[in-house]
């Protein structure tokens, strides 16, 4: 755990604010969501099975949250990229976040577990 929350305590704000408040949103959204380190990153599972997780774009340098199956997913704030299964939702660390975006984003993701359409 002390790894995980090193990542946060890396950062510097605004990012580190923005982190943690992604944080508490995608973790209130299901209590079957677990916190964990992969690849250096804070990933989140459903159940187990990868969901999403966040991490600093290279190019844009903004902190964003990737969805694992954002190939399922056709809102065009999500950015495809050259990724063939995740989508990205980038964000200004300086502005607030898009709370009802990132739910509705994040409820449409459970779904996809939840419904069987990924399967867990």
């Amino acid at each position: 755990m002390k790894q995980l929350d090193d990542f946060y305590q890396n950062h510097e704000e605004p990012i580190k604010g923005t982190f943690l408040a992604l944080r508490d949103i995608i973790l209130k959204q299901d209590k079957d969501i677990t916190h964990v380190l992969k690849y250096g990153m804070p990933f989140f599972c459903y159940k187990g099975k990868m969901f999403c997780y966040l991490w600093i774009h290279k190019k844009f340098k903004k902190p964003y949250l990737s969805i694992v199956e954002g190939k399922y997913f056709d809102e065009p704030f999500l950015l495809q990229e050259a990724r063939s299964r995740m989508k990205i939702m980038l964000f200004d660390a300086d502005q607030d976040l898009p709370l009802e975006q990132i739910e509705s984003v994040l409820v449409k993701a459970l779904n996809l577990y939840q419904s069987g359409i990924v399967k867990i």
